[in-house]
């Protein structure tokens, strides 16, 4: 069974030098806000291109962090796409917000700039992009709109570490980003864990105490806090991994051109990139007509996919307000996505298997 991710394949690359650190930790005795958080956080602000980095416990708390940082709570609404994970839209809701769906592209699966302005309004604080499946969202208009109308601009970046936009890293592209790193993502540690990166001095030194259960030091609490924290093991692992990211990036990228020059199936329509350097390919989704033959028939196979999201945030019952709502471009590709195995760690030979056996479905 070629697997749709092989995670314990990704993770024995790197076992010896993660032994060494765990084994570290275990002795110092020392397993939060210790030496590995404060460099990994410094090595993480200095890979995406940005002053600050903050180490906290997922990627939701990432961007929550961010939206209770800004002060946006009730009756304040945040524009984001319709078609994205429900956590983007889970961190606008639980600060009180009002999330404003905005449809995506049919071909790059990113918000589309030109639907945003239609939805700004008085009560608009922010813009949320999202990064999706690890291609940077274009983000021209996007700038400009916010200069135009005074907004953030705050970047969902879970799927994309790495992705370069215009010389520039995700993670650098707004005002602030929220980043995961769940075990599967490009950059993944053996747990949960995220964090947040921006060069606004103010808003990292926010979220930081926030994070800390609102706490600048020790028994002194400045804030409402939570506690959010990437732990000592998880952040060691990170700055193990952090190096090979963008060499693991590269791997993606070229299974990706393989799939996208090889796959002639007429029933499996593609996905688009504007610019090889700007997607990290976190998922290669495909769409059909008929997903869950096409999926019975990958299985049957030997192949493993998945669905990247069997049903947009506003058919959830969570989000039973917008049960009348249509958006029919983020159904659509809801309805039809599908997922391939793409990883740094496929072989050439698995990876020419999954195009034969797609190119004979019928």
């Amino acid at each position: 069974m070629i697997k749709f991710l092989d995670l314990e394949k990704v993770n024995n690359r790197f076992r010896t030098e993660i032994d060494e650190k765990i084994k570290d930790i275990l002795d110092c005795g020392w397993y939060l806000q210790g030496k590995y958080n404060d460099k990994f956080s410094k090595d993480f602000a200095n890979f995406c291109g940005t002053k600050y980095a903050v180490g906290v416990a997922n990627g939701l708390d990432a961007l929550n962090l961010i939206i209770k940082a800004y002060g946006f709570g009730v009756g304040d609404e945040i524009i984001v796409p319709a078609n994205t994970y429900i956590a983007t839209i889970l961190a606008i809701s639980e600060n009180g917000c009002t999330p404003v769906l905005v449809e995506p592209s049919i071909n790059t699966y990113n918000i589309n700039p030109d639907l945003i302005e239609e939805k700004i309004t008085p009560k608009t604080k922010a813009i949320m992009v999202v990064h999706l499946y690890g291609q940077a969202v274009q983000m021209e208009k996007i700038w400009a709109l916010a200069k135009k109308y005074n907004l953030k601009v705050i970047e969902d970046s879970a799927q994309a570490h790495g992705a370069v936009y215009k010389g520039k890293r995700t993670g650098s592209l707004g005002d602030a980003s929220g980043f995961s790193f769940y075990p599967g993502k490009n950059l993944g540690c053996m747990g949960d864990g995220g964090a947040v990166t921006t060069n606004d001095k103010e808003l990292y030194e926010k979220v930081k105490a926030l994070a800390n259960y609102g706490s600048d030091r020790k028994y002194h609490h400045i804030y409402k806090g939570t506690n959010s924290r990437l732990d000592e093991i998880q952040a060691a692992i990170l700055d193990v991994k952090l190096p090979h990211l963008d060499s693991d990036n590269d791997k993606r990228r070229e299974i990706s051109k393989y799939y996208r020059e090889n796959i002639k199936n007429p029933k499996i329509i593609l996905p688009e990139t504007y610019d090889e350097k700007a997607h990290v390919w976190h998922i290669f989704a495909v769409r059909t007509e008929n997903r869950n033959h096409f999926k019975e028939y990958l299985e049957e196979n030997g192949i493993q996919t998945n669905i990247h999201y069997p049903t947009p945030p506003h058919k959830q019952g969570a989000y039973s307000e917008w049960a009348n709502q249509s958006y029919p471009i983020s159904e659509e590709i809801h309805r039809t996505i599908i997922s391939l195995p793409i990883s740094p760690v496929l072989t050439d030979d698995e990876v020419e298997k999954v195009v034969e056996v797609i190119n004979n479905y019928e």
